[in-house]
């Protein structure tokens, strides 16, 4: 497999308590998803390439973009989270959106797509840049480029009065590095679309504020996805205390400050690719 594409000791696993969380953390973030891919200029009946798909959330958000007209071809090298995308895809009646099984380093998909898209895969690639070039060519001219990565440094500007959330999403990116996945993706994003030629990058960072249940939990999820690999990666848990009351103190770190929980900064970056003149 080519290094550039080959997926880093992918911390999050694979789990059944993942794919539930990763399908209530896609509800958090769908309104944030939904208005890049629109902004970016998704829209009826074009033909769009979900990279990384699990079990399928963006792909359905695409495919609900694009319409009956449209397409959407999800692909993944997970066939357990695949099997759960198309389970889901065919509850949801969504008829216009496959999945396939496959590597990003060998594509089994044929022909070219007005937009290639994605959300939280870069991250784990080592080489998110050389990506994002073989990714283009799977791309016709004057079609969209759009990924919406992680910016942890936006979720640490909103916690300075917020010391036990601070120490969760320190655990958190110190797991994340452990295994080479990158936190924050800023620029690696703009400089993935600048030094592959993408026209005029557009780059956005927001960081959505949540004051639902759901929302307030977001951390605590993770962390309880990521846990287990805690002692595995050498990394101690004690500035977060005892995990079965972590839950509790950091609802209740919320209510004393009264303040709203800060989720991931959300980095939005897309670009179109160059027209051929003739």
């Amino acid at each position: 497999m080519d290094t550039a594409f080959a997926v880093t000791n992918y911390v999050l696993g694979s789990t059944d308590a993942e794919h539930e969380r990763l399908t209530r953390q896609a509800k958090t973030l769908e309104p944030y998803t939904e208005r890049l891919f629109r902004d970016a200029g998704l829209g009826r009946g074009q033909r769009v390439l979900d990279v990384g798909s699990g079990v399928g959330d963006v792909a359905l958000l695409a495919a609900s973009l694009v319409g009956g007209t449209g397409h959407v071809v999800g692909v993944d090298r997970d066939a357990i989270t695949l099997a759960k995308a198309r389970s889901w895809a065919s509850a949801a009646r969504a008829t216009n959106v496959r999945f396939v099984e496959t590597d990003l380093a060998n594509l089994q998909i044929d022909g070219h797509f007005d937009a290639i898209v994605g959300r939280f895969i870069l991250m784990f690639l080592p080489d998110p840049i050389a990506t994002v070039r073989s990714l283009a060519h799977r791309l016709r001219p004057g079609g969209v480029i759009v990924f919406q990565e992680p910016s942890w440094n936006g979720f640490f500007s909103q916690t300075q009065h917020l010391p036990l959330r601070t120490a969760c999403g320190e655990l958190l990116c110190e797991a994340f590095r452990r295994t080479s996945a990158r936190p924050n993706m800023e620029l690696t994003l703009f400089r993935g679309l600048f030094e592959n030629g993408f026209e005029a990058p557009q780059l956005r960072v927001e960081i959505p504020m949540a004051t639902d249940p759901q929302g307030r939990r977001w951390v605590y999820d993770l962390l309880v996805t990521m846990r287990p690999r805690f002692e595995e990666l050498g990394i101690a848990s004690d500035a977060v205390g005892d995990f079965g009351t972590l839950a509790e103190r950091l609802e209740a770190e919320l209510e004393t400050t009264r303040s709203y929980a800060p989720l991931v900064g959300l980095v939005g970056a897309w670009a179109r690719k160059p027209q051929i003149h003739t």
